[in-house]
């Protein structure tokens, strides 16, 4: 059983549990809560999406039952949303939270949203409308590789730090990059914003080969859950930004006649692993994490 003290604090604290997909942050997080009585706060972005719950290892009826979740299925994959808005809708929901309980826990793989509650979003310039131009028709002309391709040329450090495959960050990357002339990457959380609260961050761990055992056996699973029917359904709506995520896209091209289906699934779990060794590498850039190994 799962046994850790509530920090020693002298102001509220947010208590962030991240790390790679497939480690069991929901499972720990879960337990945490009931062991201090408070709520959690799901910084997971594909969960928010109510249509998405195979695909994302969305919590269990169960799961959500034992503690109360905020941000767990609250968006259709219709809506609009970004890291902002969750920054100020987090904040909010905090306000009031820390009147009942000292303590929230808040966890997830997504390291833009995470960072958003901790370190506060950038101000970054508005668009131009000549370069967001330029930026869509390089899209158009020669689609996400030549995205990746332009990024790269820019801002090397942000290439090979986020997910390539999510062409809507690529092309704000590249349009702040050409219109500043500064790497994106280098505009990111200059200056971290006051916060009214304490933040303690850790990060679970677990060895290499667990790790990646347990992302072939959830997928595995995930398939045999259903997640085949549930793409399948998703499918009409696959140019959603919502839907362009591991797990989807591969079924997606499986559809469209790219891939079999034994190669969508094994691509899932290739994707998987390396979305999980970007996870890490997030983690371990931002030094402000305690280990905890499971």
């Amino acid at each position: 059983m799962l046994l850790m003290t509530i920090p020693d604090i002298n102001k509220p604290a947010l208590v962030v549990v991240a790390g790679p997909t497939a480690v069991g942050k929901t499972g720990f997080a879960i337990e945490l809560a009931q062991q201090w009585q408070c709520d959690i706060i799901s910084a997971d972005s594909r969960q928010f999406y109510r249509e998405m719950r195979i695909g994302t290892a969305f919590p269990s009826d169960e799961e959500l039952a034992r503690v109360r979740h905020h941000f767990a299925g609250h968006l259709s994959i219709h809506d609009y949303y970004n890291a902002s808005r969750f920054e100020e809708e987090v904040l909010a929901l905090l306000k009031q939270l820390f009147k009942e309980q000292p303590v929230v826990i808040m966890t997830g793989g997504s390291s833009l949203y995470i960072d958003a509650v901790c370190y506060g979003i950038d101000d970054l310039p508005a668009f131009d409308p000549q370069i967001r131009k330029y930026v869509m028709e390089l899209y158009d002309k020669e689609g996400i590789d030549g995205l990746r391709m332009a990024v790269k040329q820019h801002d090397s450090q942000f290439y090979h730090n986020t997910d390539i495959a999510n062409y809507k960050r690529l092309m704000r990357a590249l349009e702040v990059s050409l219109q500043t002339g500064i790497p994106y990457s280098r505009q990111l959380t200059q200056h971290q914003k006051e916060r009214p609260f304490q933040i303690v961050k850790y990060c679970l761990t677990r060895p290499r080969e667990s790790l990646f055992q347990r992302i072939n056996q959830r997928v595995d699973g995930m398939m045999n859950a259903g997640l085949l029917e549930e793409a399948r359904s998703l499918y009409p709506y696959k140019e959603l930004n919502a839907l362009n995520t591991v797990g989807y896209k591969e079924l997606f091209a499986c559809f469209d006649g790219q891939l079999s289906l034994e190669q969508a699934v094994e691509d899932i779990k290739t994707h998987t692993r390396r979305y999980a060794k970007r996870q890490l590498a997030w983690v371990k850039r931002d030094g402000g994490y305690l280990n905890y190994e499971l």
